[in-house]
């Protein structure tokens, strides 16, 4: 029985993202290098001591419970062996995100001076993409006449729209009609006709905000973070928020609404127009 293959063939016919089945695969590799039974032999104990081995470790409660969905959808889904297994754990708490300024954005982009290198770091900023999604962008995916953009297949395989900022229409529009030689290119392209990779945008970030001198842990879904955060504090609704980062709990927007004080500290008290 190849496990792994099991795993990837199910989770595709589920509809899981290619990430969350390489996340199970990993999971479900380690649990067998625990326990080496025969996968049909394993039972509600083996799996139970796997995740107390994993607490006693000090693993985080989230990544417990990666692990056992990962087993569940392993023996629910794959072998179609039903192992409830019921166990409590307390959750990483949740902190909240880290953003920039308005002014520290500024200063960000005036630090960078390879013209491709701030295209790729402003569009991540004004569509509130994740750095996934930008390196897979391809000039199809631009409705410039209708100042929008699709994500294809983002978080969730859900393909999801992103605003175009009007600033930054003409330089995208100059850039793609230069650099792509069709509309299956990838906008922004890497070695060996492939596109930029992840961990590219990554130091250009980091470099950035080494130079701007900004001393926060500045990576790109910061950008994220600053998107989300701005938008509220510009006045939109967390419903509309909640749809242009393609969220599927309006739970999770929420948590940008840690910036709301500014707006909150000049609501007066109903005790004072008494």
């Amino acid at each position: 029985m190849y496990v792994p293959e099991l795993i990837r063939k199910e989770g595709l016919r589920r509809g899981l993202s290619i990430r969350t089945i390489k996340t199970y695969k990993q999971c479900v590799r380690q649990f067998f290098k625990h326990c080496s039974k025969d996968p049909r032999k394993v039972n509600k104990k083996d799996i139970k001591g796997h995740l107390d081995y994993l607490i006693e470790r000090g693993s985080a409660g989230n990544t417990v419970n990666v692990y056992l969905n990962a087993l569940k959808f392993f023996y629910n889904e794959v072998l179609n062996k039903r192992l409830m297994v019921r166990i409590r754990f307390s959750r990483t708490p949740k902190t909240k995100p880290v953003f920039l300024t308005k002014e520290e954005m500024k200063r960000l982009f005036e630090s960078i001076g390879n013209p491709k290198h701030r295209l790729m770091v402003k569009l991540i900023y004004s569509a509130g993409l994740r750095v996934g999604e930008l390196v897979h962008l391809r000039a199809k995916d631009f409705e410039f006449n209708q100042n929008y953009g699709w994500v294809r297949k983002g978080k969730g395989s859900k393909d999801r729209p992103f605003i175009i900022a009007e600033s930054l229409k003409a330089d995208l529009i100059d850039y793609a009609s230069k650099n792509c030689n069709d509309s299956s290119s990838w906008l922004f392209n890497g070695q060996k006709e492939n596109h930029i990779s992840v961990m590219t945008v990554q130091k250009i970030v980091r470099e950035a905000a080494r130079k701007a001198g900004i001393t926060k842990n500045v990576h790109p879904h910061t950008l994220r973070h600053s998107f989300a955060t701005h938008l509220i504090d510009n006045g939109n609704r967390v419903i509309e928020v909640q749809s242009l980062l393609g969220h599927s709990s309006i739970e999770t927007t929420r948590t940008y609404l840690h910036t709301a004080h500014t707006m909150l500290i000049s609501v007066k008290s109903p005790l004072d127009t008494l």
